[in-house]
């Protein structure tokens, strides 16, 4: 049988390849699912930001559903020909 590492909770390193491992109880916390993109920056005193990052398509999609009056709307796509 392997032994396991002995690591503290919540604790990470950085590999070789410059990755790390975003412990689970963290993403949890912060709401993080499989394939959410981040976007990273640095902070002062070399803190990591790491922030979900906003796809406007998907944060606006559907914001006007029963908004606008389907004439005006139909109206204005016989603009565009």
């Amino acid at each position: 049988m392997t032994e396991v590492k002995k690591r503290k909770r919540g604790v990470t390193r950085v590999s070789r390849k410059h990755q790390i491992t975003v412990p689970v109880d963290a993403l949890r916390a912060a709401g993080l699912e499989v394939g959410d993109r981040l976007k990273v920056s640095v902070a002062e005193g070399g803190r990591i930001i790491l922030e979900r990052e906003v796809d406007p398509v998907r944060f606006y999609a559907g914001a006007l559903t029963g908004k606008l009056d389907r004439h005006l709307v139909e109206g204005l796509r016989g603009e565009w020909d």
